[in-house]
């Protein structure tokens, strides 16, 4: 039976707690930590993303986590110039700031690992591209075929 009464809102949150789940195998179970770590890691992927390489990533994901995705996202102010792993962590690390400690690179590394599973291996190989090579390098390698 439909929990919300639309399929398609019924299969969005379903996906949304897998990946919340597959997050938790390496962060912790606690859900609501999961959620922040994946909400800071998409926005600061997001942010140094060009607008048109940002929609392309943002069209491949779960509409509920396309959501969070886009939440307070400014399009002009895109991309961000700063661009070394320090910057990046930094960012993610701000946006964690209200939670029990988690590493910005841990959580990076989990999001990371989640998109690896989940997505295209071409759009996976699009967006690891536009990152500097030190930000590439947390990415776990791509599924043999």
């Amino acid at each position: 039976m439909s929990q919300t009464g639309l399929e398609v809102f019924d299969e969005t949150v379903q996906t949304t707690n897998i990946w919340l789940k597959e997050l938790g195998e390496e962060l912790g179970p606690d859900h609501q930590r999961c959620y922040h770590a994946l909400r800071a890691v998409l926005h600061t992927l997001r942010d140094r993303l060009t607008v048109d390489q940002a929609a392309h990533l943002g069209a491949q994901l779960p509409m509920l986590v396309r959501g969070i995705y886009y939440e307070g996202w400014h399009p002009a102010a895109t991309p961000r110039t700063a661009r070394s792993l320090d910057e990046f962590l930094q960012h993610v690390s701000e946006e964690l700031r209200n939670i029990r400690p988690i590493g910005s690179d841990d959580a990076a590394r989990a999001v990371f690992r989640v998109l690896n599973e989940h997505l295209t291996q071409g759009e996976i190989a699009k967006v690891r591209q536009a990152m500097p090579q030190e930000v590439r390098d947390l990415w776990p390698n791509p599924p043999s075929a």
